[in-house]
């Protein structure tokens, strides 16, 4: 099981994700650093998972806001070998490239996510998977639903065909809730898909549930609350 950390970023900082309810994020409190500076909280938990890969979701951006592209090249800056996943609350694939302009050179390293709760039309489902760049997939989608509801206006969960090579399965009031994973969503997604990569997110509580998740079938499973609590062990590899 890959674990990927998760950094919620709001107004420059990081805050602490609980089921999803965006208005009463606070700042991050870890037992791996000190404060809730980014580039310092994406380095613990980077070596804290043993992992040059790590999840952005840019509150701003997903409230309305502006993109905090300043913020995300600081990260990237900071850690030259990290593979950055970023959902920024893309609309269609010109406001990813938009986000990638404006970060500049360091974009390269961007995984844009797709997520379903975000994406306006089919077409754009289409268009931001089209296309290949060096013969790496351009992003990932993040299948997203919130008690029991799908939160897709694209109809994305029922367009298999057009998902990329990996996807995240997104509860969102599962995230920070010490509710265990949705393992359940992530079955119904595999047999839509058996061949796709999926990627667990929200509900990891310990070790076990991660092992459970395997057997489920993830391939990896976004993880920030246990992570900062402690309740995980440092990965040795």
């Amino acid at each position: 099981m890959i674990l990927i950390p998760v950094i919620d970023l709001m107004h420059g900082q990081v805050v602490r994700a609980v089921r999803g309810d965006r208005q009463s994020y606070r700042p991050i409190v870890s037992t791996l650093c000190e404060g809730s500076d980014p580039v310092e909280v994406a380095r613990a938990l980077c070596a804290h998972c043993d992992s040059n890969r790590l999840y952005a979701a840019d509150l701003d951006a997903l409230t309305g806001g502006t993109a905090q592209a300043e913020v995300l090249r600081r990260i990237l800056q900071a850690m030259p070998e990290l593979e950055f996943w970023v959902d920024a609350g893309f609309a269609d694939a010109d406001a990813a490239l938009q986000l990638r302009e404006r970060i500049g050179s360091e974009a390269d390293r961007v995984v844009t996510i797709i997520a379903s709760e975000s994406l306006r039309s089919r077409d754009e489902l289409a268009r931001c998977f089209a296309g290949r760049d060096g013969g790496r997939e351009r992003g990932v989608l993040s299948l997203d639903r919130r008690d029991g509801q799908r939160l897709d206006p694209a109809g994305c969960w029922e367009l298999p065909q057009l998902w990329p090579s990996r996807v995240i399965v997104m509860t969102l009031e599962r995230v920070g809730a010490d509710a265990g994973p949705d393992l359940a969503t992530l079955r119904e997604v595999q047999e839509r898909s058996p061949g796709t990569k999926l990627v667990g997110a929200g509900g990891i509580r310990h070790a076990a549930d991660l092992d459970a998740a395997r057997d489920a079938g993830a391939y990896a499973w976004l993880v920030a609350s246990a992570l900062h609590d402690g309740r995980l062990p440092p990965v040795r590899r």
